[in-house]
């Protein structure tokens, strides 16, 4: 069976996709499951920093998908998370860039190797955004519970029209009950605005950095906040029931 690629995409910076992507997939390898995080923001990669693997791979995506090397060297492991790899993003925008077919090409092959591919898009719907999306069998969209972030979550919905319906999905990252007092703001708000189904809510946590300074992108067990929401993902992106959290 092959393995899935999930695509995470927001129409703006600053909601947190790349802290998702890294968390989200260290849940699934502590569950068992082989993931590869790809970086896809070309120039701007801060992935590897997520994952505690700032500087460690000498390759990036574009070598593979233009054969300048295999995808087996090109990916570095996690050293604490075995099962979790990172594909990095080239440092500057390669020449000549990558193609949506050759993109392509590539992750059909990352889907014999790996069970999830988690694909870590730049912010804004531009060239960037379509190269992460266009092989993705999924798509999360990922907001704060902000207006402008809302808002941007339905012009990034509007570019995913070609994705049938139970494929795309929504998280609310970030939130605070008191940022949402204040703006009279719910979850329900998010899921009508943004029209999506909710995959996931992410409250704020101030113990992400500390656990970033350690290379690790989420608390291994226990525990509450922003490390126990990313596992319920992971694990409703597995198939299994898990009840959303309300936070008021």
């Amino acid at each position: 069976m092959n393995g899935q690629c999930i695509a995470a995409v927001s129409g703006k910076g600053g909601t947190g996709k790349t802290s998702l992507v890294s968390s989200v997939g260290a849940a699934l390898a502590l569950a068992g499951r082989r993931v590869l995080c790809l970086d896809c923001d070309v120039g701007l990669r801060n992935l590897d920093l997520a994952l505690g693997l700032a500087d460690k791979a000498l390759m990036d995506f574009s070598d593979v998908a233009l054969r300048r090397c295999s995808l087996e060297s090109a990916v570095v492991e996690h050293p604490k998370l075995p099962g979790l790899f990172l594909l990095t993003a080239p440092v500057r925008t390669s020449q000549p860039p990558v193609t949506e077919q050759q993109m392509q090409t590539l992750l059909t092959e990352i889907r014999t190797v790996y069970d999830y591919c988690l694909l870590d898009a730049p912010a804004g719907l531009g060239a960037g955004f379509q190269l992460a999306v266009c092989g993705a069998d999924r798509c999360i969209v990922v907001t704060t519970a902000e207006a402008t972030a809302l808002r941007d979550a339905q012009h990034t919905v509007m570019e995913l029209h070609r994705f049938p319906a139970g494929s795309l999905h929504l998280v609310v990252n970030r939130v605070r009950k008191k940022m949402l007092r204040q703006l009279h703001a719910t979850i329900d708000d998010a899921i009508d605005r943004a029209g999506l189904p909710l995959l996931g809510i992410v409250p704020e946590d101030d113990t992400l950095p500390l656990l970033l300074n350690q290379g690790l992108p989420l608390l291994p067990s226990g525990g509450q906040g922003a490390s126990a929401a990313y596992r319920n993902i992971a694990k409703r992106i597995q198939g299994e029931k898990v009840p959303l959290a309300r936070i008021r």
